[in-house]
């Protein structure tokens, strides 16, 4: 599981990108898993980013899948349009 650090704004972009690219073409498995748990501070940023590493996985024929989105990134991802690609589908409603 590729881990993101607690900040991911436009400052940390780069770095975390690079990051998350290098741990990615070490993933042997199928399902690319990212824990965005530990997010405390981020932009829009973290989306770019986050949307790259999912083209990247999936150009290598894996799977990609978030992990504890925190409500910011589920609220940005929403407004951006982009929570079906990074979040999945929502959760069926119970009536």
């Amino acid at each position: 599981m590729l881990i993101l650090p607690a900040t991911l704004t436009a400052r940390e972009a780069t770095d975390a990108l690079r990051m998350l690219s290098e741990a990615l073409d070490r993933n042997g498995a199928q399902t690319v898993q990212v824990d965005c748990s530990p997010l405390v501070q981020l932009d829009s940023s973290a989306l770019a980013v986050l949307m790259e590493c999912r083209r990247r996985a999936e150009a290598q024929g894996k799977s990609f899948e978030l992990r504890g989105a925190p409500p910011k990134l589920a609220a940005l991802a929403k407004l951006y349009g982009v929570d079906g690609l990074l979040l999945g589908p929502p959760l069926p409603s119970d009536g």
